[in-house]
């Protein structure tokens, strides 16, 4: 686009067209994803091959699994206020750091309680890089293609968790020590992404709300050139914070964005944690493959999911994913006697269905919110969905020992209906909306939103 004189015209930062910065804030950001993915899918093997070594009892086995879930909880909820009110470029610059030290020291574990202490810390520190990757990433994305910069995010979390599966499989000759070497490789990945983070910018909209319009300019200016326009947006208002979240204005919003992340995460964790013993149950004989082709089921859904995310609505999207997945798992339910290869495409569908939803999970909270509450908001989510993943990931092997996987399934189909009906009622259409402007109240902007021509 050029003026009158014949130079090109100036343009919004929310329009500007894609670049190399975008794609490198967005690289920088799928570190924490991709490791968060791979240590969460990596647990499952490593406790198969610990549990002599380490005497695991049954009650180690979900304490573990559970461990780094409940650590992320616990620093989603911490650091997204802070975020919120210092900003996300610090913790976004050296958060991964303290991972890959976390991650190295589990070669040295001796004991159960070692192991647990060291899960619960690594999951703090990927509870802050949740909230500071997803929201500056956000903040500095152009809006015609935030949601597949997002998902980026989204492909980087599966690819961890297929990776994992490989690295373990890989790594299984090792002998009985195989898992230490299974844990400590997470740290390699947090390292490579460092060299991506350092000089990343703060979020120019984090700047303009607090006061430091000149700051914002500069990034602007130098970032993408002086043809882009940075943003005019006023100081941040002094309320901000958690309560703030539910308050009459946003408490919808934040209630919709904590409870789609929950239904979501309920049965992707309890049936992907475990998906060899699941599959098992159904009379797989092959755990080993069907667990190959889950996996690549899940990444495979994942880059569709990015495909797809941007060119239709995000409430169509939400609403429609849970609906089918609640389909397909309760046909695996129903058609699981017919045979093996039957349960095997139907899970591994499911599979699909449910890795391309996933994409919405790095979508779709940050683009709820405000600039000023924005980090808290997607911390709030987060943790939601980590209470969900951590109770769902501690009673799966109970529920299939006092009953059988048929009342696990049966549950995450209630569940995914849940999640799509809650959607249905409730969650506001946010697709193209840019983040320039302050949020409005649910059904005020959504229709405008969802027909701006893209």
């Amino acid at each position: 686009m050029t003026g009158r004189t014949g130079t090109p015209a100036a343009v919004a930062y929310d329009d500007a067209p894609l670049t190399r910065f975008h794609i490198r804030v967005t690289v920088a950001g799928t570190g924490g994803q991709f490791s968060d993915g791979f240590i969460l899918g990596i647990i499952g093997i490593v406790i198969a091959a610990a549990t002599n070594t380490l005497g695991l009892t049954p009650l180690w086995v979900g304490l573990l699994g559970a461990a780094t879930l409940a650590g992320l909880f616990l620093g989603a909820v911490v650091i997204g206020p802070i975020a919120d009110r210092i900003g996300r470029r610090h913790i976004f610059g050296w958060d991964m750091l303290a991972f890959a030290a976390l991650s190295a020291a589990q070669f040295a574990v001796q004991s159960p309680t070692q192991l647990l202490v060291l899960r619960l810390l690594i999951g703090l520190v990927l509870g802050a890089d949740y909230v500071v990757s997803k929201s500056l990433v956000t903040e500095h994305a152009p809006r015609r293609c935030r949601g597949r910069l997002m998902s980026l995010l989204a492909v980087a979390w599966a690819g961890g968790y297929v990776v994992a599966y490989l690295v373990g499989f890989v790594l299984s000759g090792l002998g009985h020590d195989a898992w230490r070497y299974m844990l400590a490789v997470s740290a390699v990945p947090a390292l490579l992404v460092l060299c991506f983070r350092v000089g990343v910018p703060e979020s120019r909209l984090w700047l303009s709300r607090h006061g430091r319009p000149a700051e914002a300019a500069a990034v602007v200016s130098r970032h993408l050139g002086p043809g882009v326009l940075p943003p005019i947006v006023s100081a941040a208002p002094t309320r901000r914070g958690m309560r703030v979240l539910f308050s009459p204005k946003y408490r919808r919003r934040t209630a919709v964005g904590a409870l789609f992340y929950v239904c979501q995460v309920v049965p992707f964790f309890a049936l992907g944690t475990f998906s060899a013993q699941v599959m098992g149950s159904l009379g797989v004989t092959s755990k080993l493959g069907a667990g190959a082709l889950y996996n690549v089921f899940l990444l495979t859904g994942a880059v569709l999911g990015l495909f797809v995310v941007d060119r239709i609505p995000r409430r169509s999207f939400l609403v429609g994913t849970f609906f089918l997945g609640a389909v397909l798992l309760g046909a695996l339910v129903l058609l699981a006697q017919v045979g093996p290869v039957v349960a095997v495409v139907v899970f591994a569908l499911f599979a699909l269905v449910l890795a391309a939803a996933v994409n919405l999970e790095f979508v779709y909270p940050p683009e709820l919110f405000p600039t000023e509450l924005r980090a808290s908001g997607v911390g709030v989510a987060t943790a939601a969905s980590r209470i969900g993943a951590a109770v769902s990931t501690f009673l799966l092997p109970v529920v299939v020992a006092a009953y059988d996987i048929g009342a696990v399934l049966y549950g995450c189909v209630v569940v995914l209906v849940l999640g799509g009906l809650i959607c249905w009622a409730w969650a506001p259409e946010t697709r193209g909306r840019s983040l320039d402007t302050e949020l409005e109240p649910a059904g005020q902007s959504d229709a405008r939103t969802s027909s701006r021509p893209r």
